[in-house]
Order: C-alpha cells, then structure tokens, then sequence
C-alpha cells in the first residue's frame, strides 16, 4: 500500500464536513490505507433545535458499516424495514391500487433498518476517533487549491495541505466552490415536517408511504413496535400551519392522515421543518475535489434514496483513491477524479431523476400523469417478477457496489 511521504499536516486526503457521508468516508479511506483528516465540526455542534430525522440505511449501507466496524455499535437501535406499502390517498378519479414491496420476495430478512440520525452520527464519529489519523473539530474557512495539492485554512487558525480534498459538507459547500464547481438548485414549494409518535397497533416492521395531493406521509419503524418516525411532506403553506400547532392538535391532523393504519396516534412530537428542494452539481469531482453526499446531490426525502446515495458516493471515493495508492499515483490527480466520476455518474443521475419524477407526479392534477402513475403501480403489483426487478433496482446502483459495500 503507497504511503503519503508529506509532513505531519499533510495528508493523502482531507474529508470537509463531519456529517454522515463525511465521517464514513473518513473511515472508509483511513480502512483501505490513506492517510486521512476529518474536518468539521462534531454531531451536534451548534444546533439549537432537536434531531428528529431517522436514516433508512438499505443492506448495501449496512454492509458498508459492518466493515468500518460501526454497526455492531448501531443494531441495537436499528428497527428492520421488512415491507414497504404504497397507498394512493388522492382524492384522484385515477386512484393507483396499493402496493407492498417485501423483503421476503428478495429472499431477504430486510431491506434495510431504520436508526435514529443522532445515533448514527455519534457512532461514526465515535469510530473516526480511534480509527482516522486525525480528526479535527473546526471549521474550512477558505481552500486554495495548487498544482499539487490543497491548502485548507482552518477557522482556529491551523493549516493544512492534502493532495485530494473531499467535500462532504452540504448544501452550501465551501468545497464546491473553491473547486469552481457549478450546481443546478431546484425548489418545490414544498416543505416536510420531521417527527415520530405513538400509535396502538404494532408497526410489525413495514413502513408506510401515503401519497395525496401535494407530498406523503411516510411512516417508518423504530425499535419500539409501537412507535414510529415521520416524514410529512405537503405545500409550504400547510407545513407552516402543522408546525404552528399544539402536539395534541398536530396529533389530531396526523390521525385524520393516517386513518386506522396504525390505530390511535399519540404522543406526536418534537418536530422540526425543512425545505423540500432539489441539488445537482454540475461535475461531481474537479480540481482535486471530490464532491460527497449532499454537496453534490440533494433529493426529495422519497424512497430512503438520499443518504444511501452519499454513502455509495463515500465507498466509490475509497475504491479510486485505494487504486491509486497502490500504484503510487496521485490521489488528487485527473485520473482519480475522472474514475469517481465514472463510478458515480449513473447511480447518481438515475436517481436524481427517478426522485424528481416521482414528486412531480405527485403534484400535478393532470389525469395523464395520474393515470400513467397508475398503471405503473397496476403493474408492479399484478406482477411479481416486475416488482422483484424493482426492488433490487431500488436496494443496489446500476452499476457494481463499491467494494466496502459488498457482503
């Protein structure tokens, strides 16, 4: 394995941004060899309001985890998702028939399991602590990046140089940009509350997505069978007026939602609100720069596509830069960057427009696309072999798993 033959603050690669997709690609380079810093501030770190978001890391994420060694840490706080249901709750005259996918028809346990955002943030970091050369709680305040390498000033005041630099740090990245790195950003006038509950009949490990007019309501399961997490997605104007309400009114609105899928509703809240919109950046790596999860795609929290996508994106990373290394090339250099960008062009573009579609369709009143979306949902559950197809095309890229994602 090729060694980094800089001095003590120089590195082989500098991952920006202490998130997710971030902190697993820390850990992901560091396993395969690369001298690595994490930089960012920790979980957590100045955020005024609770984390109430979960993550449904599909089987692929888990075996990504299960080689960093942070999985045995997260399965006790991890609820398996072994179906997920689709019901049409428009008012639509082309109503689409309900539909359940199932792990069983995949010959699978699960598709995936749901943990709690601040459970998997802490653990990742816990592991990039013992395992990554160096982890460093500060902020980027500026890159410059040279020939041969990147100079990353600290906002403490400490520089360091790395000849690749992999931004992992969100939507309003500092690495993006340095790299002069274009994106195309999207708004839906839409808006998603983040939030879990209590309900009276046991999840029995099925998630439930109920599209009406304007977004859904997903539900998804948590360790407790009688508790779930949400996702409500609706018109910014009518997620202003839940956000505004008591718990007890919120939970009110949530049960005239959900109906008797899950019994009675209780015990709704906290809650917290974010925008739906939509990110591409123009080129996913340049000018030593590789862009991760969020900084180079962000999606309609549809399908549990958008982290799962910026963990494949971290695992591909540590695929290109190992290559390199173990030639003695350089980590940074136009053929690395060329090679993420082939590995992740596909899987990031098919799922960018998939998501867009499918939120799309959900917002028009047009009886063409409604009828269309129809048929589509007719199809799968009338047809096994076609709903199998779209499970697996659903659970794994188009193209081949990163090799830290393969069981």
């Amino acid at each position: 394995m090729g060694k980094s033959t800089f001095p003590v603050d120089d590195f082989d690669v500098a991952v920006v941004g202490a998130g997710p997709a971030g902190t697993a690609a820390a850990l992901a380079l560091a396993h395969l060899g690369a001298k690595v810093a994490l930089v960012g501030p920790p979980p957590k770190a100045g955020s005024a309001r609770p984390e109430t978001r979960t993550a449904a890391l599909l089987t692929s994420s888990v075996d990504f985890l299960k080689r960093l060694k942070v999985w045995e840490t997260l399965a006790p706080h991890a609820a398996p998702l072994k179906a997920i249901r689709i019901v049409d709750a428009s008012r639509s005259l082309l109503r689409s028939p309900d539909i359940a996918f199932e792990a069983r028809e995949l010959g699978l346990e699960a598709f995936g399991y749901n943990v709690a955002n601040t459970v998997l943030n802490e653990a990742l970091y816990a592991r990039a602590q013992e395992a990554v050369a160096q982890v460093i709680p500060e902020s980027v305040a500026a890159i410059d990046i040279g020939d041969r390498a990147a100079e990353l000033s600290l906002n403490g005041g400490r520089t360091l140089t790395a000849r690749l630099v992999a931004g992992a740090d969100g939507r309003q990245s500092v690495c993006r940009e340095a790299a002069g790195i274009e994106s195309s950003v999207w708004r839906y006038d839409q808006a998603a509350i983040a939030a879990s509950f209590r309900h009276t009949i046991p999840h029995d490990g099925v998630s439930t997505e109920m599209h009406r007019e304007r977004g859904s309501v997903t539900t998804v399961p948590t360790p407790d069978p009688l508790t779930s997490s949400l996702i409500w997605v609706g018109a910014s104007a009518e997620i202003d007026t839940l956000m505004g309400l008591d718990d007890g009114d919120f939970a009110a609105h949530l049960q005239d939602r959900l109906g008797d899928t899950l019994g009675a509703v209780s015990d709704a809240g906290p809650r917290a609100s974010f925008p739906v919109a939509g990110l591409t950046a123009k080129q996913l790596a340049a000018n030593r720069t590789a862009l991760i999860g969020e900084a180079a795609h962000i999606l309609p929290p549809i399908g549990a596509q958008g982290l799962n996508l910026g963990l494949r994106d971290a695992a591909a990373l540590a695929d290109c830069v190992d290559g390199a290394l173990r030639q003695g090339h350089d980590p940074g250099g136009l053929a690395v960057l060329a090679a993420y960008v082939r590995a992740r062009h596909l899987d990031v573009t098919s799922r960018a427009i998939g998501v867009d579609l499918l939120n799309r369709s959900l917002l028009t009143g047009l009886l063409p696309v409604q009828a269309a979306r129809g048929m589509v949902l007719a199809g799968l559950n009338a047809f096994a072999p076609l709903r199998r197809l779209v499970m697996r095309a659903g659970l794994a890229p188009p193209a081949r798993l990163p090799s830290l994602m393969r069981p």
